[in-house]
């Protein structure tokens, strides 16, 4: 092939129109076609480059273990053809830009920003430094005896070469495109392409009816289970592997034949299955699956005889309330795109498994070696999900103790000191080896959140420990008379709290009734968690937009522009790689979110006028309200770290203090006072998946909205067919289980905090709870304070929102349920990523999404072998943990009550508040 023939191929391979500016569509469209069809070897592209340099670009891509490079990936050639393009003032302008915006991210490694330092520091100083550097590289070199930079190109010995600055002119060019091209973070890089081609299908009649179709699946076997103890549900890690089949299937049965509707042609099968398919499909069936619609407790409680036993409750208002509430968080979800889907900084590493998954199902890699290992991803994510399959077995059904290890308080089960300090069940889990089980490893996510995300959770989780054991073991606020970390309520003479001992036939307050039984009492991993909720709310909103003002002020100016003129693009003001790629694609407006928003917003008005659900429609605007003001703090957080928080607490206290003895009311604001909040985070998660493997968004707005109504109606269905058909359907002692644990707790909430109230348990018996909100005010201050003025290298992964989250774990969990994810976070996410990170980008969020589905899958069929007729080995690996006090025999708190002044802690009776 001549120069001239060699040239033309890979100008139609590599550059779809001409070469422009990476702020340009066109110079990230590539013809992945073109390209797979006519390999390109290393030296038919980037040949002002040397051989050399070329092998330096691949090592700072990881991609040095190729074990061919006759015919490169098209990544491979994609770099190489830019970085041979791109000038030096334009990546030096590139670099300089991405320091200023990003120069306290704490998700950019530092070694990266060093470089990236040294680079614009060299450039501002220096003409021609290439040659100068590379002089005195080679100079200082063979002063000390260490080799050349010819060696250290070809990669020698000198692993850490790719942020020492060798070449000046390459590396600026190089770095330059990784943030121009593709992300300014590796986790991305790994997960994702630096390119895009718009001409593969997306939105095909094969994803439409495998949406549809696992949607309705997951929505029966989500919602028939929920509320059975222990519960099932089929998670999209295990749907995301079945599918891959399904759309093999599909594309072999379905007969190649178009048709037309209107001005659309319909193409049945549209060629091989492809990854933007099967991203799609994955997305059609996530929007809802793996859980329920979090009004099923509403309807649950509102219209079961043991509950309130709502009569009028019919299946009009059932779906009046169950449509309005889930499209609600849609709206939102679309309004906050500028938030939390386009900002770059706005990573969400909890998208990146499903990505990973995406692409060893889906894109054809070259082989390779890394570290040592050959294997594809393909079979790896294959082996580890086989292999989680196989071993959840042991410690899930066979060795019981190897999921819940509390070995330390088999040593002496009834030393309650011992069992309340390193205790599972009972204690604050002070266990150094608390479990073998990924399924409570994970908990935490330790493969996915960032390693500073995960260690400022885990200071919170130690200084929480501090905060419980103190405020029990000086029995402050009577909560020595009681388990040191249960989530349950007492009554002052320490047994469990019975809601229906204060409420009349008609379940509304009595308070005769209160008077003789008393008001409930928390433990102190309780008041822990309650206190730093009212501290994390201000001081998430007050430290978050001291810190990202910039962002937060653009992200409105871009709404209130957009609302000015609806044409306006809502890419406007992002010009990061990816929001440049999907501007090929048609948006979806934002008056049609805002549509989306008004229409569930008259569904509630007309649910809570025409039914007797006892609730105004102020309080409709005022879960519109605080959602509007909190959503924007915990996305921006949940966005960079993985952590999140709800804002029930907040709801219930609010709505407790404002329609005092109404429980319907409170249940009906708090339904979407919280699901407004978890609803828009879950499409906001489908909305970056979406951007981040070029999904039109126009196609996933239209199998959003599909996915989620097709769920709601099967979920009705559900729903009713279990109240009427289910024999002791929520009893506690249902044979098959179906004990509704979920309901009874919304139930149970329901009561505390609207029919008793917020005012009779704070402000009469633990009124310095009130005071965190003030306490989290001033901690913000401060914060922001240390973060403005202190050095860098003190506050760049300082995250005090996750300090104040790890204080929230308790009274449901402790310690032993974060210990295990720590350790492996200091593994992966800090240790391999720093010393093997090409090894960590291949396999890292692969392997935590084949051990996830690998979990998730052999629960599935556990629950139907083993469990749904209880076929338990009974034996000491699967009993002992729950001997002595563990188990709930034995000494069950510090003090006992019965030596308490009349027999009863707290006020006296008579004085109960």
């Amino acid at each position: 092939m001549s120069k001239v023939e060699k040239k033309e191929k890979l100008d139609n391979i590599v550059s779809i129109g001409s070469v422009t500016s990476h702020l340009q569509l066109e110079d990230h469209e590539v013809n992945l076609r073109a390209i797979t069809s006519n390999p390109v070897s290393i030296n038919e592209i980037g040949v002002s480059l040397s051989n050399e340099q070329k092998h330096f670009i691949l090592k700072r891509l990881h991609l040095d273990g190729l074990q061919s490079l006759d015919e490169l990936p098209p990544q491979v050639i994609f770099y190489l053809d830019k970085i041979e393009k791109l000038g030096n003032d334009e990546a030096l302008s590139i670099l300089k830009e991405t320091l200023v915006e990003h120069h306290d991210d704490t998700n950019i490694p530092t070694h990266d920003l060093e470089l990236w330092t040294k680079l614009v520091d060299i450039g501002a100083e220096n003409s021609g430094t290439r040659v100068k550097l590379d002089s005195a590289l080679n100079e200082k070199n063979n002063e000390s005896g260490e080799s050349s930079s010819q060696e250290v190109f070809e990669g020698g010995k000198y692993e850490s070469s790719i942020h020492q600055v060798v070449d000046w002119d390459l590396q600026l060019r190089l770095e330059a495109v990784l943030i121009a091209y593709h992300s300014p973070y590796p986790e991305v890089r790994s997960v994702t392409d630096p390119f895009d081609d718009p001409t593969i299908p997306v939105e095909t009649i094969r994803v439409y009816i495998l949406g549809i179709v696992w949607t309705a699946i997951g929505a029966v076997i989500d919602q028939f289970f929920s509320e059975r103890q222990p519960a099932i549900a089929l998670y999209p890690a295990v749907v995301q592997v079945f599918l891959y089949p399904c759309g093999l299937l599909l594309e072999y049965v379905l007969p190649k034949y178009k048709f037309k509707i209107w001005k659309y042609t319909i193409d049945l099968n549209p060629g091989p299955w492809n990854y933007k398919e099967q991203m799609l499909a994955s997305l059609f069936y996530s929007v809802t699956g793996g859980a329920t619609s979090y009004v099923s407790y509403n309807i649950h409680v509102q219209k079961m005889k043991m509950f309130y036993d709502n009569q009028w409750v019919d299946f009009g208002y059932q779906t009046l309330l169950i449509l309005s509430n889930n499209f609600l968080g849609f709206g939102f979800a679309g309004i906050f795109r500028r938030f939390a889907v386009y900002p770059v900084e706005a990573i969400w590493p909890t998208v990146l498994p499903t990505l990973a998954l995406n692409r060893a199902l889906m894109v054809p890699e070259k082989k390779e070696i890394i570290n040592g290992w050959k294997i594809a991803k393909y079979t790896f994510f294959f082996i580890a999900f086989a292999a989680s399959f196989v071993y959840f077995w042991i410690p899930n059904y066979l060795f019981g103790a190897l999921s819940t290890f509390n070995w330390m308080t088999w040593i002496a089960p009834f030393n309650f000191n011992l069992v309340a300090i390193t205790g599972t069940f009972f204690g604050l889990g002070l266990n150094p080896i608390p479990s073998f089980d990924w399924n409570v490893l994970s908990l935490n996510a330790p493969l996915i959140y960032p390693f500073y995300s995960q260690l400022n959770n885990y200071i919170g989780n130690i200084l929480g420990f501090l905060a419980v054991a103190g405020v029990y073991w000086t029995n402050s606020k009577w909560s020595g008379y009681l388990p040191i970390n249960s989530p349950s309520l007492y009554t002052n003479t320490g047994e469990i709290y019975r809601v229906t001992s204060v409420v009349n036939e008609n379940s509304l307050f009595d308070i005769e009734k209160y008077q003789e039984y008393g008001p409930p009492f928390y433990t102190a991993g309780n008041l822990v968690a309650y206190g730093s909720y009212f501290v994390l709310y201000p001081f998430s909103v007050v430290y978050e937009i001291g810190t990202r003002y910039k962002q937060t002020w653009r992200a409105f100016k871009s709404l209130y522009l957009s609302f000015r003129n609806f044409k306006k693009s809502t890419y406007e003001g992002y010009n990061d790689p990816h929001s440049t790629m999907m501007s090929a694609y048609k948006e979806v407006p934002d008056w049609v979110f805002l549509v989306v928003l008004v229409i569930s917003l008259v569904l509630a008005i007309i649910c809570v006028e025409i039914y007797p659900a006892e609730t105004p429609v102020w309080g409709l605007f005022f879960s519109l309200g605080i959602n509007f003001v909190f959503l924007i703090p915990i996305t921006a957080v949940y966005s960079r770290t993985g952590w999140g928080f709800g804002l029930n607490v907040l709801v219930e206290l609010i709505v407790g203090y404002a329609l005092p003895g109404n429980g319907l009311a409170l249940n009906f604001i708090k339904a979407f006072g919280t699901n407004i909040d978890s609803q828009a985070q879950n499409y906001i998660t489908n909305q970056k998946m979406a951007h981040y493997s070029k999904v039109p968004p126009r196609a996933l707005f239209r199998v959003q909205i599909i996915g989620v109504f097709i769920a709601s109606f099967v979920q009705l269905g559900i729903i009713n067919f279990l109240i009427n058909n289910i024999e002791d359907y929520c009893d506690p002692h249902n044979k098959q289980k179906f004990t509704c644990p979920h309901s009874k707790t919304f139930y149970n909430a329901s009561i505390i905090w609207g029919i008793i109230g917020p005012k009779k348990v704070f402000n009469g018996l633990y009124p310095i709870l009130q005071y965190c909100f003030l306490i989290g005010f001033l901690l913000a201050i401060l914060a922001l304070a240390f973060k403005k003025f202190a050095p860098l290298k003190y506050t760049k992964f300082f995250e005090p929102t996750l300090v104040i989250g790890g204080f929230i774990n308790y009274g449901a969990y402790n310690l032993s349920y974060y210990t295990g994810s720590f350790y492996l976070s200091v593994v992966f996410m800090y240790y391999i990523r720093n010393k093997y990170e090409a090894w960590w980008q291949k396999y890292n969020y692969l392997l935590s999404a084949a051990l996830t589905a690998g979990v998730a899958f052999s629960s599935i069929i556990i629950f139907f072998a083993v469990q749904y007729h209880d076929k338990s080995i009974l034996w000491w690996g699967n009993s002992v943990m729950f001997g002595g006090i563990e188990g709930g025999y034995g000494q069950q708190s510090i003090l006992n009550v019965t030596e308490a002044p009349g027999g009863y802690f707290g006020p006296r009776i008579g004085n109960f508040p």
